[in-house]
């Protein structure tokens, strides 16, 4: 599927130093949030087509589709992006590649063991590697190769243009151990994730020199150390091919060439049918056609969809009357449109007769969707209203839309830090809470967002005072976002002509939901008679009841192995029991009653309306998340809450908008990791002032966080013992939940078009792919061309 939503480079950017969510009235109960230390779950298992390979033929050519040419093959670059990790994994050694659960796993193609063999006074960590792995020069992978990497990457030279330096910065040296296949690591500091380390890769050629570093990986591998090696890249063709490497010591490729080919994803279609690529994510239309085709190969029935299925047969008694009447004119232009018509009734025939020739291969992709909400400034900087956010949306709902017709399971996701099936994931959304209109609306009550507030004056405002001169400062700013927002929807409006994206999706740039008819602005159901009135608890329960969501996020994290709870989850923190209670827990006195259960229009306060921001991408490969983004408007209208939406050109998206926090709501995607405590910080950091006054937030997007979360993930990278450090993520992800900056929604779906003679290759999951397993099981297909038209 299309990666819009993911940051650029994100996979790697996730490991990076140096840079791609409530309620008041009621508690949930503890047992609810699943009390086990380690809940059980299961993932959904890859498609891939297995296959032994005494299966698979030898020999043929397959091109694989992606988004677009890799600007690096040097994976440790910011702008690496999915193209620059598919073709390094096929080219270079990954020392711990993930499984199909999502743990990383020993690779014995190039190691014979790895482990920690001294904990004290420091630890060590002593690699054996396979004797037979070799560069493609013929150099044994060594010491000097570990060495090198570390250098180039500890940040301690800033000559090396790297994006992340995650794990190297603790290393103290690296040493040859008994023999040349030895390599010791000692740390200055304990590293849990030393897994993650050297992978991929590179020879000491590449690593050696800040030039060969920066520039010299850019466009050219010379020297690898996989099943393939690189023959060629060529921006002209859009394709960088892979051979097989004489020298690999491991299980022979089943393919003779590799063709990684950038094509957009509104031309898969077509590139499937014209036999251009054997392999490519599609979306949800595309993978509908194939299945169309396939249920149409088996019928022998006239086709009842496509190009002019829908012309009923009065319309077309209609078009023959005006081809073949006596109007000239009109007699032409008929015949026009009916032979446009024809032809693409015919040109669409032979798509679908290709697509016979392909197979969708369905799992979840290793990343989840988001819900992301700005708390730097505006109404979400108070964690109230972001708590109210969260506890009005219907993840179930949400979910289903995406996952549902798909035939994939549709179940929310639960955690920040690990997917179901992944070894440590918890369902940690009890620490918020779940979906309650009546608490989301109390929330805002409490944060004083009312009925009629915007109808009200600021307080104490006086003519000419400061608060009007401040008014009048934001009224500028406002108009010079509002100049710039008109911008984007230019370009957005160009980005959709000519695309095949839905009426929605070429609506205009912005629209207000709940102030005209633009999708998600539905009306508002009345509530029951008895339900219609809620009333905020007084604010010394209602400071209770906060305090105690903070002492669940607690009980919620730290459940022992045994199952029981330890002390601290009876007891809030001492960095809960901060002086005035949990922030923002105590309304003033007077505070008004929230709202009723039917909300009309949005709420107010100080004359202002509460009306957020919502930022989506207008591309055509974003139908999904703007589907999901209009169901999330619709469902804050609900409680009161305004959505202004905007959409903005793909290219733009994440580093126009979201990267520098010039939005209030966002959707997008990060991908999954089996090194939570590295990956995770960057995302969740507290973000630090800057000399500028600027914030300094690393991948951290929402601009929300704690020095509590900091502490868990600095005491959990630091853990040696692996159950350990699991509890410690839980704990830390109860946490995120209960800052409500960052809401996970679903897993993203992954649906791959295959060649349906191809084995080995499909929708992998969280595994990595075997790229030297690939091949064709139909030997008449293994010799054939790799362009054949099917």
């Amino acid at each position: 599927m299309s990666h819009v939503g993911v940051p650029r480079g994100t996979v790697r950017k996730r490991r990076s130093l140096a840079l791609l969510t409530a309620g008041v009235l009621t508690i949930p109960a503890l047992a609810g949030c699943s009390s086990d230390s380690e809940e059980t779950s299961r993932g959904v298992p890859q498609d891939i087509a297995p296959a032994a390979r005494d299966r698979v033929a030898d020999g043929s050519t397959v091109n694989w589709a992606v988004d677009a040419m890799p600007t690096t093959l040097n994976a440790f670059q910011a702008d690496a992006d999915s193209a620059t990790t598919k073709i390094t994994g096929a080219l270079l050694p990954t020392l711990f590649p993930m499984d199909a659960a999502g743990q990383p796993k020993l690779n014995p193609d190039y190691l014979e063991s790895a482990k920690i063999i001294e904990r004290e006074p420091k630890q060590v960590v002593l690699y054996k590697l396979n004797q037979q792995a070799v560069w493609s020069d013929g150099r044994e992978i060594g010491a000097p190769d570990f060495v090198a990497q570390w250098r180039a990457l500890s940040g301690k030279d800033s000559a090396f243009w790297t994006a992340r330096n995650a794990g190297y910065e603790r290393i103290e040296k690296i040493e040859r151990g008994a023999d040349d296949l030895q390599v010791r690591v000692t740390f200055a500091k304990p590293y849990a994730d030393w897994r993650s380390l050297f992978s991929p890769l590179y020879p000491k050629e590449i690593t050696g020199s800040p030039d060969t570093f920066n520039d010299g990986a850019r466009t050219a591998l010379k020297n690898t150390a996989g099943p393939f090696q690189l023959k060629s890249v060529s921006k002209a063709k859009g394709t960088v091919t892979l051979t097989r490497n004489p020298r690999w010591w491991g299980d022979k490729a089943k393919l003779d060439t590799l063709v990684f080919r950038a094509v957009a994803p509104k031309d898969r279609t077509k590139a499937l049918a014209d036999g251009t690529v054997h392999i490519t994510d599609v979306d949800a239309a595309t993978a509908d056609r194939i299945a169309l085709a396939l249920r149409d190969g088996s019928n022998g029935q006239p086709l009842t969809h496509g190009p002019g299925a829908d012309l009923t047969p009065a319309a077309a008694l209609r078009s023959w009357a005006l081809a073949h009447g006596s109007d000239e004119e009109q007699a032409e232009i008929a015949q026009a449109a009916r032979e446009k018509n024809r032809k693409a009734v015919v040109a669409y025939g032979a798509e679908q007769k290709a697509l016979r020739g392909y197979a969708v291969r369905k799992s979840l992709e290793p990343a989840y969707t988001q819900l992301a909400l700005n708390g730097e400034s505006g109404p979400l900087a108070d964690d109230r209203v972001r708590r109210a956010v969260a506890r009005a949306l219907d993840r179930q709902e949400l979910a289903e839309t995406v996952l549902k017709p798909l035939g994939l399971p549709a179940k929310p996701l639960g955690s920040h830090l690990a997917l179901a099936g992944q070894p440590g994931y918890k369902d940690g959304s009890g620490a918020l809470g779940d979906q309650n209109t009546k608490e989301a609306q109390a929330l805002l009550a409490d944060a004083g967002w009312t009925q009629g507030g915007a109808a009200e004056k600021p307080k104490d405002t006086k003519a000419g005072s400061e608060a009007e001169k401040k008014a009048d400062k934001g009224e500028a700013e406002d108009k010079k976002k509002a100049d710039k927002t008109d911008k984007d929807e230019e370009k957005a409006d160009r980005a959709a002509v000519g695309s095949d994206d839905s009426a929605a999706s070429r609506a205009e740039g912005l629209y207000i939901v709940g102030q005209d008819n633009k999708p998600g602005a539905g009306p508002v159901q009345a509530p029951d008679a008895s339900t219609a009135t809620h009333v905020l608890a007084p604010s010394r329960a209602a400071a209770a009841q906060s305090l105690a969501l903070l002492r669940q996020a607690s009980a919620v994290s730290a459940v022992s192995e045994d199952g029981t709870t330890a002390e601290a989850a009876s007891k809030a923190t001492a960095q809960d029991k901060q002086p005035g209670g949990a922030a923002g827990a105590y309304a003033p006195l007077g505070t008004a009653a929230p709202a009723p259960a039917s909300v009309k229009g949005p709420l107010g306060k100080d004359g202002k309306t509460l009306t957020l921001r919502f930022v989506l991408p207008s591309g055509p490969g974003s139908q999904s998340l703007r589907g999901v983004g209009d169901r999330i408007a619709a469902m804050l209208e609900k409680i009161g809450i305004g959505t202004e939406i905007t959409k903005v050109p793909d290219e733009s998206y994440f580093k126009d908008h979201i990267a520098s926090g010039d939005y209030d709501l966002a959707l997008y995607s990060w991908p999954a990791t089996a090194y939570p405590a590295t990956d995770g910080r960057p995302i969740y950091a507290k973000p630090e002032p800057a000399t500028d006054g600027s914030l300094l937030v690393e991948q951290n997007y929402t601009r929300v966080g704690t020095d509590h979360i900091d502490q868990l993930f600095d005491q959990a990278v630091a853990e040696l013992d692996e159950k350990a450090a699991r509890e410690l993520m839980k704990q830390a992800d109860a946490r995120i939940w209960a800052a409500a900056g960052s809401i996970p929604l679903f897993q993203r779906p992954q649906l791959v078009a295959v060649d349906k003679k191809l084995a080995n290759v499909g929708a992998f999951g969280f595994a990595a792919p075997r790229y030297q397993d690939i091949g064709f099981t139909d030997r008449q297909a293994a010799g054939s061309p790799a362009d054949r038209k099917k």
